[in-house]
Order: structure tokens, then C-alpha cells, then sequence
């Protein structure tokens, strides 16, 4: 029974996402096209692979058993298209990362450029998001993350810097009005800009200094996403409205240019730095292993 492999994709891609509207995002097509070419697959193939409602797409037991067959053919499919990158002068294709927001902004812009200059035939999709768990969601290559603590089938390679640091800051403006605290307990009478995670937990502040450590939770004027929406809160302490708990890194141009003046910097905590994350048991694909060496190759170079 001949098929349009177009088709098969599509049907794949739904099965995968549970839905049209997933599946559109995830492979960068619409909803309407995904459904359209479902319902030619089964008008050809002559069965409904997908029991369809307003609220859900769930696979029939056809579909369910077309994907058990079709799942390990259209991957064998991807690596033999892929095995072809070995007869080009350079690798091409698609990568994508899954990251938190945070490796988005400190650490791949010293990464990126470079790479993208290596391997002008790469596409690269960075998908930066907050307090995601699933490495390979969106049907990401890989994904970065802050510890090392490895589920089974995973490898994880050292990213970027290997120690990081939160950093205290003010506006002079600020300390000027309010005062320099001596202490963290001194931040419970100041104007605190801080974060909430998407699960709704307010993000404590964490300090230590020799045997002692003290958290706190944060209260101030200004609350943001733990994410991208954090820029706002260290334009709002250059603004001298307030206190700012954020990476060194992500501040460390206001920091060097005066704009945020540091605060007890004997009590800023050290962390263990960024992880590349991949599974060793897939075939990795082309893209992926030129951006694991020239991760390695930085990482020598670092060593040096």
C-alpha cells in the first residue's frame, strides 16, 4: 500500500504531541494543514488512526498499532538520512536545545556564534524555557541544566563556567535613601525585587557566610517570573527601586559599569555550573555531535 512518507510524518508528529495544536508547534506547520493530512492518511489507508473530540486526539487501536510498527521505521528513516551528513564537507540539519532561560542569556552567547560560524549548515532552536524538567521536550536533541544528577541513559557534559554565584546589588540612589544592609537579616527592612516560580513558590534568598547560612523570604514592590521577566527586575534596581538577588553573571554590566552597586558580597553563595545533557542510547544525530565537540574543544581550551 503506497503512502505519501509526508503523511506518515504527520501522523507521527500528532501521535507524539497527543494533538494538532502541539504537533503545529512543535514541527513549526498549523494545526489545519496536521489534520488535513491525517485524514488523507486514513482515507488512503482506509481506517481512523485518531478518535478525534474538541477537547482530545487519542489514537484508535489501529493507530496505536501502526505506531508500534512505525515509530522504529521513521526513526531508522531520520538516521539514514542522517548518515548522509558524513559525506558533506561540513554537518547540516537541525539542533535543538532545551534550556532554562537563565543559560539562554549567561552562558550560550559565548557558544553560539562561534558554532553557528563552524557550521554554517546548521540550524539551530533553542527552546528557553522556566522550570521545565523534561530534557527532550518539543523533541529536543538535548538540554541544559544546573545539576548532574543523571537518569538512566544519560551523559552529562560540563557547559559554560563551572562555578556561578547569586549576586546582591543596589542602585547607589538606593543605598544612598535607605541605607547599606549589614547583614542578611537587615533585607527584611528593604525593598526586596525578586522572583516567583511557576508553580507559584516565591524564591527564597539564600546566604552564607563560614558555618553560617540565613534565608529569607523576599517581600518588596515588584515580584516577576523566574525567567526572562527577571530583566525587569534588575531595570528596576538601576532605577533605584529597590534590591535585586540574581546571578553575577546576568548583572555583571551593571555591576562593572556602577549602574548596581554589590551588597555583602562575603555572604554570595557558590553553585556548580551549567550540564549538557543527552541520552547515548539514540543515535545521536549530526548536528548534536558537532556541537558536543565543540563543547569539549571549549572545555580543553578552558582547561589550558
Amino acid at each position: 500500500m503506497a503512502l505519501d512518507i509526508a503523511l506518515l510524518h504527520a501522523v507521527v508528529a500528532v501521535a507524539k504531541a497527543g494533538g494538532f495544536r502541539e504537533a503545529a508547534r512543535i514541527t513549526g506547520s498549523n494545526p489545519s494543514r496536521l489534520s488535513d493530512a491525517v485524514r488523507r492518511a486514513e482515507e488512503q489507508l482506509g481506517v481512523r488512526l485518531f478518535n478525534r473530540t474538541t477537547r482530545t486526539v487519542a489514537l484508535t487501536e489501529a493507530g496505536r498499532a501502526l505506531m508500534s510498527r512505525l515509530l522504529p521505521a521513521m526513526n531508522e528513516v531520520d538516521a539514514a538520512l542522517d548518515a548522509l551528513n558524513t559525506f558533506r564537507d561540513t554537518p547540516g540539519g537541525t539542533l535543538r536545545l532545551n534550556v532554562p532561560v537563565s543559560a539562554a542569556r549567561i552562558v550560550l552567547p559565548a557558544i553560539v556564534p562561534g558554532f553557528l560560524q563552524r557550521y554554517p549548515d546548521i540550524q539551530l532552536e533553542v527552546v528557553a524555557e522556566s522550570n521545565v524538567q523534561d530534557v527532550f521536550r518539543d523533541s529536543c536533541d538535548a538540554g541544559i541544566r544546573y545539576d548532574d544528577h543523571l537518569e538512566q541513559d544519560m551523559v552529562a557534559l560540563p557547559i559554560g563556567p563551572r562555578t556561578q554565584r547569586f549576586a546582591l546589588a543596589a542602585s547607589p540612589a538606593y543605598l544612598t535613601q535607605f541605607g547599606t544592609p549589614q547583614h542578611p537579616r537587615d533585607l527584611v527592612q528593604h525593598r526586596c525585587l525578586h522572583g516567583r516560580y511557576a508553580t507559584g513558590v516565591i524564591a527564597e534568598w539564600e546566604f552564607t557566610c563560614g558555618e553560617e547560612t540565613v534565608r529569607l523570604q523576599p517581600k518588596g514592590p515588584l515580584i516577576c517570573s523566574i525567567g526572562a521577566a527577571m530583566d525587569l527586575t534588575v531595570e528596576a534596581a538601576i532605577a533605584g527601586c529597590g534590591v535585586v538577588y540574581l546571578f553575577e553573571d546576568w548583572i555583571k554590566t551593571p555591576l562593572s559599569d556602577g549602574s548596581l552597586q554589590p551588597i555583602l558580597p562575603d555572604w554570595w553563595q557558590s553553585f556548580s555550573g551549567l550540564w549538557l545533557y543527552y541520552n547515548d542510547r539514540r543515535l545521536i544525530p549530526a548536528p548534536l555531535q558537532a556541537f558536543l565537540d565543540y563543547v569539549r574543544e571549549l572545555n580543553a581550551h578552558a582547561v589550558m
